[in-house]
């Protein structure tokens, strides 16, 4: 039995990702696996930060970014810092507290192992 694929032409300038936190973190699912695969599922969208407030956030999965525009500050409880730019990659295990910081604004496009909108 044929399965089809799940296509979103222009995703990364079309996609606007909701207010998530603060005044000035955005993020949203753009597709989800979990009710094709309920057991093991993946979603995947876009997080912007603009300017301001940094995010705190603690990770209750697996997820994985890629930086698509600007730039972040990230930082763990480790001490662990990086500026982060276009290309870079980054695995935030489930436990990871992160701090996402930025002067201007960033893209990033993620992964994570958790149903959509799960957080």
């Amino acid at each position: 039995m044929a399965v089809p694929f799940t296509y979103h032409a222009k995703a990364q300038s079309t996609f606007k990702p909701p207010l998530i936190a603060n005044e000035n973190a955005f993020l949203g699912d753009v597709i989800s696996s979990d009710k094709d695969n309920a057991e093991k599922p993946i979603s995947c969208g876009f997080y912007r930060l603009e300017k301001g407030t940094p995010l705190v956030y603690t990770y209750t999965y697996d997820e994985m970014k890629i930086i698509l525009e600007g730039q972040f500050e990230i930082a763990d409880e480790t001490g662990q810092k990086v500026t982060a730019s276009p290309g870079d990659v980054f695995y935030f295990p489930k436990g990871a507290k992160i701090t996402f910081t930025t002067e201007t604004y960033g893209l990033a496009f993620y992964t994570g192992q958790r149903a959509e909108g799960a957080a």
